[in-house]
């Protein structure tokens, strides 16, 4: 069954957490199944304000029971991966078991989120150093000790307790183009693949035949994510494999208005059901 959640951006108006920790458990109550965030520095003027998404999904975790909630997407080759060790299974446990841990390589189109403040702003070495951290936060989670000497980062000897809730893990999204090679298979590896900069929901049934293809032999529960409007009918990513739906706002000038009208509305997956 098809899941849908907001995904709103944390600028200006939506820079205060105690808002969206109201804006979340209004979407519990209203049927929605998730709760996601980005998770930027800065973006681009108009923007002024932005807000931490860590802290505001601890705020998040602790208003709501149900809904699924997560920072989507971070560029988690700028943080340091023993310190996201221990920060997403801090607030996994505050939620339950309710995180999702959205990841990509980000850019730096946007605000200058990396050249600004001295991050890596080259595609290919934060390809790597994500990867790597990925493989970190993995064996942070199983509970044993981490032994990791790689390129970018050093983990000698440490036990990273207490574990995530559940057993599996944390789940894992990458987001990334299709086409790539390169990010389809990071996300064939993970539990869930979020295409962006998508046209249709042609396009978007492509990328998950494609990842399938990838997959191939492995029978974990798998999330394909699609990205839509405020309002749109889902019913074509429905049908082209899409597990949860995210409805999008206007980074420029979204309020809580439009936020609260879009989910008072409930679900745009109730038309196709």
């Amino acid at each position: 069954m098809t899941k849908c959640a907001l995904w709103l951006p944390l600028f200006d108006e939506l820079a205060d957490p105690m808002l969206i920790t109201r804006l979340a458990a209004e979407a519990e109550e209203a049927g929605w199944s998730g709760l996601f965030v980005w998770d930027h520095i800065r973006w681009r003027e108009p923007v002024r304000e932005t807000a931490d998404p860590w802290i505001t999904l601890a705020a998040v975790a602790t208003a709501t029971e149900k809904l699924r909630f997560g920072p989507m997407v971070s560029a988690i080759a700028r943080r340091r991966p023993t310190k996201l060790a221990r920060e997403t299974v801090t607030l996994d446990r505050l939620g339950n078991g309710r995180l999702t841990l959205g990841v990509g390589l980000g850019s730096d189109r946007f605000g200058e989120e990396f050249s600004r403040t001295g991050e890596e702003a080259d595609d290919r070495v934060r390809a790597r150093k994500l990867d790597e951290a990925l493989d970190i936060l993995a064996a942070a989670w199983s509970g044993e000790t981490v032994h990791h000497h790689g390129e970018h980062y050093t983990v000698d000897g440490i036990r990273f307790l207490p574990t995530p809730v559940r057993p599996e893990g944390i789940p894992v999204w990458a987001a990334g183009f299709p086409g790539k090679i390169r990010p389809m298979r990071r996300a064939a590896r993970l539990d869930g693949f979020f295409p962006v900069n998508l046209t249709s929901p042609d396009e978007f049934a492509e990328a998950v035949s494609q990842v399938n293809d990838l997959r191939a032999g492995d029978d974990r529960p798998y999330d394909f994510v699609a990205e839509v409007e405020p309002g749109a009918d889902v019913s074509a990513y429905v049908r082209a494999g899409a597990t949860w739906c995210l409805t999008a706002f206007d980074p420029h000038s979204v309020s809580a208005d439009e936020v609260r009208g879009v989910l008072r509305d409930g679900p745009a997956i109730t038309a196709v059901l």
